[in-house]
C-alpha cells in the first residue's frame, strides 16, 4: 500500500493513551497502535521536560515512526510590551531547546494579540522579533522551524496574510495552517467550500513556493464559532466544516504533509480525518 501524502495524528496525548508508561512515551505507543504516526506534544501550559525525558521521547519516536512536533505554550505574544516581550522569548526559545531534544522538526506558536491596532502597524515588530529568535536558534545548531498559527479571532494575530507575511521575511519560519480556524475567523460561515480553500492553497503556494506545499503542518478539528470568531473546539461529526471540500482542494494542489487532530476525541477523530482522506484519493 502506498504511503499517505499526509501523517495523521493529534495535538497533544491521545485520551486513551495507558498510565503506564504513561506520558509522551505512551503517547506515540497508543498512536502506533491506532495506525497513526504524528504527535504534536501539547507543552501549551509551560514547558516542564528533562533533557533525559526529551531522549526518550526522540528514541521512541524514532523507533515507531511518529513525527513529532511541539505546542509551543499559549502566553507567547510577539506583540507584547517591552516588559513582557522577555517572558514570551523564552516561553518560545524552551519550547524550541527542548522540543528539538526531543525530535521535533516544527515549533507551533500563537503569534498574540494586536492589542486593537492595525496589522501593518503590529507586523513589523512581530517580524523583528521573530527574526532574532530563528537567528539565534541556528547561532546554537539548532534546526526546528518556528511555526506561528493561523487564528480563530479576527482580534488575534494569525490571519492567513500574516503568517505568510511572517514566512516570507524570516527562512526557518512557515505557517501552521489550522484550518478550523480559517474557517472560523471571519463569522460568518465562509472559508467552507473547495473555491475558498484553493485560493487560499494558491496564495500560499504564489508567496511560499509549490515546495511549500509538500511541508504543510495543519490542524484540524471541527468549531463553534460566532460573529467574533472561534469559541471552541468540536467533534469532527457535530460541524459544519466541510471537511471533504477541503480534502479535495489539498489533494487538488498535490499537498503533502501532517494533518494533526485537537477535536475533544482527538484520536478518534483523526482517524475519522484519515478514513476521510484515503476515500478521497
Amino acid at each position: 500500500m502506498a504511503a499517505l501524502a499526509f501523517s495523521f495524528g493529534t495535538v497533544g496525548s491521545p485520551l486513551s493513551t495507558p498510565k503506564k508508561p504513561g506520558g509522551s512515551v505512551g503517547a506515540i505507543l497508543r498512536l502506533r497502535e491506532l495506525e497513526l504516526d504524528a504527535l504534536e506534544l501539547g507543552w501549551v501550559r509551560a514547558v516542564r521536560v528533562s533533557e533525559k525525558t526529551c531522549e526518550e521521547i526522540r528514541k521512541t519516536a524514532a523507533e515507531n515512526g511518529v513525527q513529532i512536533s511541539v505546542h509551543a505554550p499559549y502566553f507567547i505574544n510577539l506583540n507584547a510590551d517591552d516588559e513582557e516581550w522577555p517572558k514570551s522569548r523564552r516561553r518560545l526559545m524552551g519550547a524550541a531547546h527542548y522540543g528539538n531534544l526531543a525530535g521535533a522538526s516544527d515549533i507551533i506558536f500563537h503569534p498574540g494579540s494586536y492589542f486593537g491596532r492595525p496589522p501593518e502597524e503590529v507586523l513589523p515588530l512581530a517580524i523583528e522579533r521573530l527574526a532574532g529568535c530563528v537567528q539565534e536558534l541556528r547561532q546554537a545548531g539548532n534546526p526546528v522551524r518556528l511555526r506561528p498559527e493561523t487564528m480563530g479571532k479576527s482580534a488575534m494575530m494569525g490571519s492567513l496574510q500574516d503568517v505568510i507575511k511572517m514566512s516570507q521575511e524570516i527562512q526557518g519560519v512557515e505557517p501552521c495552517l489550522d484550518f478550523a480556524h480559517l474557517h472560523a475567523r471571519p463569522g460568518d460561515g465562509s472559508m467552507n467550500s473547495f473555491d475558498e480553500w484553493a485560493g487560499v492553497l494558491e496564495e500560499y503556494k504564489t508567496a511560499l513556493g509549490e515546495t511549500a506545499l509538500h511541508e504543510l503542518h495543519i490542524h484540524l478539528s471541527g468549531i463553534e464559532y460566532g460573529p467574533k470568531g472561534e469559541k471552541e473546539h468540536l467533534r469532527v461529526e457535530e460541524a459544519d466544516l466541510d471537511f471533504k471540500a477541503l480534502f479535495r482542494a489539498l489533494k487538488a494542489f498535490g499537498c503533502r504533509g501532517r494533518i494533526l487532530c485537537e477535536s475533544p476525541i482527538m484520536e478518534d477523530d483523526a482517524l475519522v480525518l484519515k478514513r476521510l482522506w484515503m476515500e478521497s484519493e
